[in-house]
């Protein structure tokens, strides 16, 4: 596991906070809720990929196919 994929995280949530802020100012709350939306969901399937990973690894470190 690479500490890229902590860096890759912490860089959407930042993208998201800023964009969120951003629209939030310009009175547009709707887009800024989707935008958060939007990040979340592209973080919990980064998440989503690597929790599977660790579930096979942890299968064949076992032997339980």
């Amino acid at each position: 596991m690479d500490v890229s994929i902590i860096f890759k995280i912490a860089g959407i949530g930042i993208l998201t906070a800023v964009l969120h802020s951003v629209l939030k100012s310009f009175g547009k709350e709707d887009q800024a809720h989707l935008a958060t939306l939007a990040g979340v969901t592209i973080v919990l399937f980064m998440v989503v990929q690597l929790l599977a990973s660790l579930f096979d690894y942890v299968r064949s470190v076992f032997s339980l196919y």
